[in-house]
């Protein structure tokens, strides 16, 4: 997986590229937690996204927000990490003109930002949010939420409790035409120690099966124009 340098809004970000082994595959950007709070690119569970997407054929990045690791900056409360996720963005659409589908996943503080950059970029197909911390950052702007995606979250999880997740499901659930999924994982605290394997095995099957529903979906279409 080489290392690659984007040039963001306040100088270096420091990244990670797995391009596809296929032209023409789907893309996926993934998020890091709190970069004030010990998070990075090479966070276990971010880690373990980007492998999941990797493992199903799409191009996938992951980088350090501003001021992590060999990233330059400072850090922004959120507005300029929401930057840098939308250049690291550009880079991977540049380098994949034809990406059928672009996915976006994010971990705590990285889910927070991935929402947000979800809002705008309506080209974001689905997105998955692990142990978004609804509990301490403002999600109001989902209103309403353009996509449907999955939701991950550990039952052990003392920094975001379950209530709050609650609430913002049954918040992005009254929006009609997308399907919010909500895994929870018995035994998994906010890290998810000791269960990323099941993470993966769930995030794995809910991007099968979205994927699978798209490409029927496109067969449906192209049968009724054919």
């Amino acid at each position: 997986m080489p290392e690659i340098i984007l040039n963001g809004p306040e100088g270096r970000l420091e990244g990670r590229y797995l391009p596809a082994r296929k032209p023409n595959a789907p893309i996926a950007l993934i998020l890091h937690p709190h970069p004030q709070h010990g998070g990075t690119m090479n966070n276990k569970v971010v880690y373990t996204l980007y492998h999941t997407f990797a493992q199903r054929g799409f191009a996938c990045l992951r980088f350090n927000f501003r001021g992590v690791g060999r990233s330059q900056g400072a850090f922004s409360r959120g507005e300029g990490e929401l930057s840098d996720a939308a250049t690291a963005l550009d880079w991977l659409q540049s380098h994949n003109e034809s990406a059928p589908q672009c996915w976006v996943a994010g971990f705590s503080f990285g889910a927070w930002i991935g929402m947000q950059l979800l809002m705008r970029r309506p080209e974001i197909d689905s997105f998955i949010s692990v142990a978004p911390p609804a509990n301490m950052f403002d999600f109001s702007f989902l209103a309403p939420c353009p996509s449907s995606g999955l939701i991950m979250h550990g039952d052990k999880d003392d920094i975001v409790p379950s209530a709050a997740v609650d609430k913002l499901i049954d918040k992005l659930r009254q929006q009609k035409g997308i399907t919010i999924d909500l895994k929870t994982v018995k035994g998994a605290n906010h890290f998810f120690q000791g269960h990323t394997e099941t993470l993966d095995k769930h995030v794995g099957g809910y991007v099968d099966n979205m994927m699978a529903a798209k490409e029927e979906a496109a067969k449906e279409e192209a049968a009724k124009k054919g």
